[in-house]
């Protein structure tokens, strides 16, 4: 496996030149110098012990040549109805897919390539996610061609959907995709960020997206972001969200991972000020032979500081669900609240679920607790719905629906939160046990 480990990251070390002057183009350099230093992970790496990497490593990934062309009826099952939208294929954004007319006064959304020479972009740019000590982030920094810019000043009453969608090629594929939002003093938004797949009859559907996100919320801003991972059951999806919460903002992330033979997604959140709030909910939902990694890290470096975290994962057939959280609370964050549940559902005896809530207290005056549980679907709760006439696979579907949907109804979007109920009702769990 470590000639396989090495040539696959190689090949991706070959990707496209991206041209790119002044500061970025001195990031770009400095990011490929660590990519080459770090490499890819192995077992030996606490983080990624539960991790089996070994299906993407059997693939030679090369970058995208040529970009796909969509329409709008191709697309049409991931679009939110009244949102500002920003849609990018293969890394590339589709002017022609998007619709950016519901943008008024008070926020930017727009490709990130258009707006190099912004003062918040310049400023802001890999200041947030660790490609110096991360290797996917290093490469994403490097290969990156385009991607999401958002900065909101005032209140901005619509959702803003970034929507990346990857297609099926003839050969196994790389993208990159990157995102910034700046969120300027008592600012508010919603961000719905979705990764999904585009089906065609090109190829078996292997491609690799690597994602970088960077959230900076100044003092009393309020983001409501959501992450939408819904990629193709062949493809792979290494994600990664850096955020900075200064005093008094409020961060609320739902994370939701459907999709991809194999993901991860890493999300980073730093106390700054004084009285900043983190709510995290995340739904890792697999089947089949799927492996969906979350880890998570707040570190409340400043007094008075709130966290509430929930995490559930549901595992069916063979499927591997991996959730670890930790919360650092530092010597200087006096007053820190914060509690941490994590709350999971084994469908099937082949499956397995890796649960680590983690707590690293370094200061008295702190109120912090954290649990964790994995359980069956109940038998009575079974039994009951099939003497209601139900079969056994409706009724399975229907009490996972139920223990998914207090995750999914936080979303502020409704049209996607019907969307992901059909998912998980008539789709994603039906058929796939093994």
């Amino acid at each position: 496996m470590n000639q396989a480990k090495q040539q696959c990251f190689e090949q991706l070390l070959l990707g496209k030149t991206v041209n790119s002057k002044g500061w970025l183009n001195d990031v770009r350099v400095a990011a490929l110098a660590r990519a080459q230093a770090l490499s890819f992970p192995s077992e030996r790496h606490d983080d990624w012990r539960f991790t089996d990497l070994s299906p993407l490593f059997q693939h030679s990934f090369q970058p995208v040549g040529s970009f796909a062309r969509l329409s709008l009826g191709d697309i049409e099952q991931f679009l939110v109805a009244g949102a500002i939208r920003l849609v990018f294929l293969d890394g590339c954004f589709a002017s022609e897919l998007s619709d950016l007319t519901r943008a008024e006064r008070g926020v930017t959304v727009a490709p990130l390539a258009d707006r190099l020479g912004d003062k918040w972009v310049e400023t802001n740019f890999g200041r947030q996610a660790p490609y110096q000590q991360d290797a996917f982030v290093a490469l994403n920094t490097n290969f990156f061609e385009d991607g999401a810019f958002v900065h909101v000043s005032s209140e901005v009453a619509v959702p803003i959907h970034i929507l990346h969608i990857a297609t099926k090629r003839d050969t196994p594929s790389a993208v990159y995709p990157r995102c910034l939002m700046v969120m300027e003093p008592n600012s508010r938004a919603a961000v719905i960020e979705d990764y999904a797949g585009h089906s065609n009859d090109m190829g078996d559907g292997v491609y690799f997206s690597n994602a970088v996100t960077e959230v900076v919320l100044k003092d009393h801003a309020q983001l409501q972001h959501v992450r939408v991972q819904r990629e193709e059951k062949n493809s792979f999806h290494i994600g990664h969200c850096s955020v900075s919460a200064a005093k008094g903002s409020v961060y609320t992330s739902t994370s939701l991972a459907f999709g991809a033979r194999v993901s991860r997604h890493s999300l980073h959140i730093t106390q700054q000020g004084k009285g900043a709030e983190m709510h995290l909910n995340g739904l890792a939902l697999v089947a089949g032979r799927q492996i969906a990694d979350t880890h998570t890290q707040i570190d409340h470096a400043a007094p008075r500081g709130k966290s509430v975290q929930l995490h559930k994962c549901i595992a069916d057939g063979s499927a591997h669900a991996i959730f670890s959280g930790k919360i650092i609370v530092h010597t200087g964050a006096t007053g820190t609240d914060s509690t941490q549940s994590s709350r999971n559902l084994l469908l099937s005896g082949k499956a397995r679920i890796d649960t680590q809530p983690q707590l690293e207290i370094f200061n008295d005056d702190v109120s912090c607790k954290h649990g964790a549980t994995v359980g069956q679907i109940d038998a009575d709760a079974l039994f009951f719905l099939k003497s209601r006439g139900l079969t056994e696979e409706r009724a399975r579907n229907l009490l996972t629906h139920a223990f998914a949907a207090e995750i999914i109804d936080k979303i502020p979007a409704p049209a996607l939160v019907a969307s992901l109920n059909r998912t998980i009702l008539d789709e994603r769990m039906s058929g796939v046990r093994s």
